[in-house]
């Protein structure tokens, strides 16, 4: 999952308790922040983690034809730092480009962290993802939580699609301490659904593989059999995530993060001025970041989903809302202005 990062927010209010099993798990930090949203409050902005890990490409597997697992070691020898699962890492590519990936592999595990990208038609990215070989240096930032796995009765897990990368540590940590669980994971076909395969051996009754053929599932049929009390995690495309969204009952709550941009909801038209440069004009469709780049096209970015930092610029003048940057920042990606303007300053070429 690219990006993915973490765009989803949790809803509802109901409180669950956890299982005998489940209590096992330390998920402190899943849970601080569930509690961040309790009464609808906004999730807070994840903060950035200054850690930079040199890392070697060690294998390279193919568990699809577009599909590219890679098991990443330390430089060093030693031992990677510790993750919780949701977790994702930011990938510094050979080119320079960063990209955001959800760590797929087993937390117990420090001595390799898996990731598995999807081949994106005409994504720089993920095209050059797929042309690592072992032995090949990365630098990762992180890991960092903006999907955190928190402890309940039971839980049903959706994937779509690459959406699996979050959701399979959170299934092998569920069926790990005894949890009730389900896992639906939808796709094109059985061949283009990569991970689900293997949690499947956990306990195949709990695991439905569905091929989009016959058409995408419902909100509803993705929901069916819902137990009470049952955490919903959800990751794949915006559609899927608003299906569920939808058809979720009433008080209950959902946990979803998506691997593209979250679309731009009644959204009004801004201008944005360059401390020392023009006004640019924001369009009620369109981020900042893409009028911006109309004019600054070398302007940085990589999530586009306000958690990876990449976009954050000082915000000079103005207030802006559904902003994740901190205190005097803006992420040019997902912020839009409070009222008609805002002036940021933008990094000198």
């Amino acid at each position: 999952m690219s990006g993915t990062v973490p765009g989803g927010a949790a809803t509802g209010t109901q409180q669950v308790r956890p299982s005998r099993a489940m209590r096992q798990v330390d998920f402190v930090a899943g849970l601080a922040a569930v509690l961040a949203v309790r009464g609808g409050r906004r999730r807070r902005p994840v903060r950035a983690v200054d850690r930079s890990l040199a890392v070697l490409v060690d294998r390279v597997h193919r568990p699809c034809d577009d599909v590219a697992e890679l098991e990443l070691v330390s430089a060093s020898g030693g031992l990677l730092p510790g993750w919780r699962p949701g977790a994702h890492v930011d990938v510094v590519l050979p080119s320079g480009r960063t990209r955001q990936y959800s760590l797929c592999g087993d937390p117990a595990d420090r001595g390799v962290y898996r990731i598995a990208v999807r081949a994106i038609p005409g994504g720089a990215g993920s095209g050059e993802v797929h042309t690592l070989t072992p032995g090949t240096a990365l630098t990762l930032r992180g890991p960092r939580n903006a999907f955190p796995f928190a402890a309940a009765p039971s839980f049903l897990f959706l994937a779509g699609g690459i959406g699996i990368t979050p959701i399979a540590p959170m299934v092998r940590a569920a069926a790990a301490h005894g949890a009730d669980w389900r896992l639906v994971h939808t796709g094109r076909d059985l061949d283009s659904m990569p991970l689900s395969a293997e949690l499947a051996a956990l306990a195949p009754e709990r695991v439905t593989r569905h091929p989009d053929g016959g058409g995408p599932l419902s909100g509803d049929a993705l929901l069916d059999g819902l137990p009470d009390g049952a955490a919903v995690y959800c990751c794949g495309p915006p559609p899927m995530i608003e299906a569920v969204r939808r058809a979720m009952p009433a008080g209950r709550r959902l946990h979803s993060e998506r691997f593209s941009p979250p679309p731009i909801r009644d959204g009004r038209p801004f201008t944005v001025g360059i401390a020392g440069g023009p006004e640019i004009p924001v369009p009620a469709d369109t981020t900042a970041l893409d009028a911006l780049r109309s004019v600054r096209p070398d302007l940085a970015f990589s999530c586009r989903q306000g958690f990876c930092g990449t976009c954050h610029v000082p915000l000079l003048a103005g207030e802006t809302v559904d902003d994740p940057a901190g205190p005097g920042l803006t992420a040019l990606c997902v912020g839009r202005a409070a009222g008609d303007r805002v002036v940021v300053d933008l990094p000198r070429r």
